[in-house]
């Protein structure tokens, strides 16, 4: 693909194998994040025409603060994908407010404060749009209620901005990913009883008998994002390796 992709938790996992694929396509890649290092090292790995912007993509007034400038440096996106993501474990009850706001901050209403920016860049020539949602958005997971929440809602949030896109030539896809091999799924394993059972039992649940990698799910939205996608808007894509396809037994 030619043109300006912007891609957000692009310092690591799903967000940085988007942003490295995209660039091999031929985008010019505008990576988001808030670790300015890990930043510079993705950008090195997405060549010469990537730029970088360190800040919260949760926080709101940084976002205000930093998208007209970051627009007029790079021009308006021709794709723009969501990958900015947290997983904070616990059941509803266990949760304090601040670990609440603070998921649905980063993986739903940070959407929200960036397309506020560039959704209007993007109205002249129209492009794509995808949002990173789960597995959890069709199925629970237990101790995880804020992030089965926020991808939920990511889901429908897709369908509602594809039908407000479709007038101006911009869509909007989800990709769903099961279990990804990211820091951010290492963490949660982490924060489990028993890690190492965690961690197999999560290879172990997709008929494909793996976890999925970054390189997975980026392959997926590049065909979202292309040509070949043309007439494909409001829908999702599962990237599980067959997880939701099998009834448990």
């Amino acid at each position: 693909m030619s043109g300006v992709a912007y891609v957000t938790g692009a310092s690591s996992g799903i967000g940085r194998g988007v942003a490295v694929r995209l660039a091999a396509d031929g985008a010019r890649v505008v990576l988001l994040g808030r670790d300015e290092k890990r930043l510079a090292e993705a950008a090195a790995d997405c060549g010469p025409g990537a730029v970088t912007a360190a800040f919260d993509v949760a926080d709101a007034a940084a976002v205000d603060a930093e998208l007209p400038g970051l627009l007029e440096r790079t021009g308006p996106p021709d794709v723009v994908v969501h990958a900015a993501g947290q997983t904070v474990v616990g059941a509803l009850d266990q949760l304090t407010a601040e670990q609440w706001h603070r998921q649905l901050d980063v993986n739903l209403t940070s959407i929200h404060s960036l397309n506020r920016h560039l959704w209007p860049a993007m109205v002249p020539a129209g492009g794509a749009i995808v949002l990173v949602a789960s597995t959890a958005s069709f199925a629970a997971f237990p101790q995880d209620a804020a992030y089965v929440a926020s991808k939920g809602a990511v889901l429908a949030l897709t369908k509602a901005m594809a039908l407000d896109g479709a007038p101006v030539g911009i869509r909007v896809n989800a990709v769903c990913p099961g279990f990804i091999l990211t820091p951010n799924l290492e963490g949660y394993f982490d924060a489990q009883e028993d890690p190492a059972a965690a961690a197999a039992g999560a290879a172990a649940a997709a008929p494909l008998g793996r976890m999925g990698s970054p390189a997975d799910v980026a392959g997926a939205v590049a065909y979202l994002v292309s040509p070949d996608a043309a007439f494909v808007t409001g829908t999702s894509v599962l990237v599980d390796g067959g997880l939701l396809a099998r009834v448990p037994g």
